[in-house]
C-alpha cells in the first residue's frame, strides 16, 4: 500500500473587509482548488489533516480567513506557524486591501456595517481593522490594492498569479499611475518620472496615452529619457535577481506622473516588454482613461 503523502498547497485568503475576498475566493474555485470560506483559524491544521486522512486528492486548497472568524482570528498568525512546519505543506498569504475611501465607498453601497463597528461609523471600524492587520500583512507573500480593480481585474490578477502549479514562478508586475489619483501601496518600487518632458502640453498629444506611437516616440526622443533608461536598467537588472534569490514571488515595479497617461504608461510598457524576455511580466495601467475606438 502506496503511504506517500502528497505536497498541498494552502492558499490563505485574508485582509481588509470590503477588499474582495469574496471575489478571490469565487476566482481559486475556478482555477479547480478546494475553497472553504470563513475558516476559523484555529481549526486550520486540524481541516488539513481530516482532508489528507480523507483520501481525496486536495492538492491545492484556498481558504478565507477574516475577521467573521472573532475571537479564532487572533489565532490565525500562531496557526499558520504551526502549519508551516507540518512536511508537505506549502502556505502561501494572500492580502487585499484598499485604501480607506474606497472601503467606506463599498460598504455604503451595500449597506452593511463593519463587524468592527456594529452600528457604528464604518470608518472607525476601518481604522481598527488596519491596526490589527499590520503583522498579517507583513507576512503576505501576495499584496493586492484592489481600490482601482473591478472583479473582473481582480480575477485576472489571480489568474495570472495562480493558475499553474508552479508557485516559485517569479512575475514582475510593471504598473503606471498618476500621482495625483494618490500613490500605489502595493507597490515594491516606485520611479517619478514626471521630470521628463510632457506630452500633455502638445496639443495633438493631450488626448492620447503612452500606448499610442506618436506619445512613445516624444517620452523616449529625449536625452533625459535615455539616461534614466540607461541608470535604471542597471539598478533593475542588478536587483531582481536577489528578490528571487530572496523567495519574493512577484516585484510591482511602480512609474508614476502628473496624471499617469502618457510619460508612466510609457516607461511602463518599455520595461515591461524588456523583462518579459526573462520573467513573467504583467503590465498595468492603473489611471489610463478609456477612450472610444
Amino acid at each position: 500500500m502506496d503511504n506517500k503523502v502528497e505536497e498541498t498547497e494552502l492558499i490563505v485568503i485574508t485582509g481588509m473587509s470590503g477588499a474582495g475576498k469574496t471575489v478571490a475566493i469565487q476566482s481559486f474555485e475556478d482555477l479547480g482548488f478546494f475553497t472553504i470560506d470563513n475558516l476559523p483559524p484555529a481549526l486550520l491544521l486540524t481541516f488539513i489533516k481530516l482532508m489528507r486522512d480523507s483520501g481525496k486528492s486536495m492538492k491545492r486548497v484556498a481558504a478565507v480567513m477574516d475577521l467573521r472568524g472573532g475571537d479564532f482570528f487572533d489565532s490565525l498568525v500562531d496557526a499558520i506557524d504551526n502549519l508551516s512546519k507540518e512536511p508537505k505543506v506549502s502556505v502561501t498569504i494572500l492580502f487585499l486591501d484598499a485604501d480607506n475611501q474606497t472601503l467606506v465607498s463599498r460598504y455604503k453601497e451595500t449597506r452593511r456595517s463593519h463587524p468592527l463597528s456594529p452600528g457604528g461609523l464604518v470608518l472607525g471600524g476601518i481604522k481598527k481593522e488596519r491596526d490589527m492587520l499590520i503583522d498579517l500583512q507583513g507576512r503576505a507573500k501576495y499584496i493586492y490594492n484592489t481600490s482601482q480593480m473591478t472583479p473582473r481585474e481582480l480575477k485576472e490578477r489571480i489568474i495570472a498569479d495562480f493558475s499553474t502549479n508552479t508557485s516559485n514562478v517569479f512575475t514582475v508586475n510593471v504598473l503606471s499611475f498618476g500621482f495625483k489619483h494618490g500613490m500605489p501601496i502595493d507597490a515594491d518600487l516606485v520611479f517619478d518620472v514626471r521630470f521628463l518632458p510632457n506630452p500633455y502640453y502638445i496639443e495633438e498629444l493631450k488626448p492620447l496615452s503612452g500606448l499610442d506611437e506618436p506619445v512613445s516616440s516624444y517620452v523616449l526622443q529625449w536625452n533625459e529619457t535615455q539616461m534614466l533608461i540607461e541608470k535604471l536598467t542597471d539598478l533593475l537588472q542588478f536587483m531582481i535577481p536577489r528578490y528571487k534569490n530572496e523567495g519574493k514571488a512577484q516585484l510591482v515595479i511602480a512609474f508614476g506622473c502628473t496624471g499617469g497617461q502618457h510619460r508612466s504608461v510609457t516607461l511602463a510598457e518599455y520595461y515591461g516588454k524588456l523583462f518579459a524576455e526573462k520573467n513573467k511580466t504583467i503590465i498595468t495601467h492603473r489611471d489610463v482613461k478609456t477612450r472610444k475606438g
